[in-house]
């Protein structure tokens, strides 16, 4: 009977050091849902940051590629009649203008040699289609001369595309359109004038331009051809003798 009791006592005592054995661990049972809910912020803030990244790169490429926008080079020759001459006075061979251009989804850039058998000047040519200007670049003189894009005159890109795609699988007769243009003042900052024009422009003097037609008393000024030269170029079924004078 002795040896019972001795043995429950033990037994109680046993018991009563697994209490605080159980003890310790339930605080730590408690705090493993906190530790969760700090995870699962952890990981929100994480795809959080993933998206934010991936939009921006998204953003960003599209700008790039918006930015250099693959460019196509053309080159085509239309041969034209001047029509003010009278159809009797017409050579049997009719002048003929050549050029290459090259165009994208915002600009394009002509590049006019040298006439063989006429007057003219060689010159670049570029349209920026965002900002609706056009830049002309004297390379015997190396000026610019920049004035609003002319869009009764030329065409948009993708229809540009489409006119030098036939003319170089095609020859071209058309007719000449004259627009006379005068120099109005000089521009010394050509950052309003955006990134085409001013790479094309940077290190040589720029002028701003205005139609004769659009000045008081344009249409009776005359000016003597040492204050003018002369493009011929196209940018649509027909060829534009351009006349840049000096006001």
């Amino acid at each position: 009977m002795v040896k019972i009791a001795f043995n429950a006592a033990l037994a109680q005592k046993a018991q009563g050091k697994e209490v605080p054995a159980a003890a310790v661990k339930d605080p730590e049972l408690a705090s493993a849902p906190a530790g969760t809910e700090g995870s699962t912020g952890r990981c929100l803030l994480t795809l959080l940051g993933i998206a934010f990244i991936l939009s921006g790169l998204i953003v960003g490429g599209a700008c790039l590629y918006r930015y250099f926008t693959p460019k196509r080079l053309y080159h085509g020759a239309m041969q034209f009649s001047d029509m003010s001459t009278g159809a009797e006075s017409q050579p049997y061979y009719l002048p003929q203008v050549e050029e290459e251009v090259e165009i994208s989804d915002s600009m394009a850039v002509i590049s006019v040699p040298p006439p063989r058998f006429r007057p003219g000047d060689p010159a670049y040519i570029l349209h920026d289609f965002h900002r609706k200007m056009t830049a002309y670049l004297d390379l015997t003189l190396r000026t610019c001369f920049v004035i609003p894009l002319n869009t009764s005159v030329v065409l948009p890109p993708q229809d540009l595309i489409d006119l030098f795609s036939q003319l170089m699988s095609d020859s071209y007769r058309s007719y000449l359109v004259r627009e006379d243009l005068v120099v109005t003042e000089r521009i010394s900052d050509l950052k309003p004038l955006g990134s085409y024009i001013r790479r094309l422009c940077v290190g040589k003097d720029t002028y701003r331009m205005e139609r004769r037609a659009n000045l008081p008393g344009g249409n009776i000024q005359k000016r003597s051809a040492d204050d003018c030269f002369t493009i011929h170029h196209f940018e649509n079924k027909f060829v534009t003798e351009t006349r840049i004078c000096k006001a």
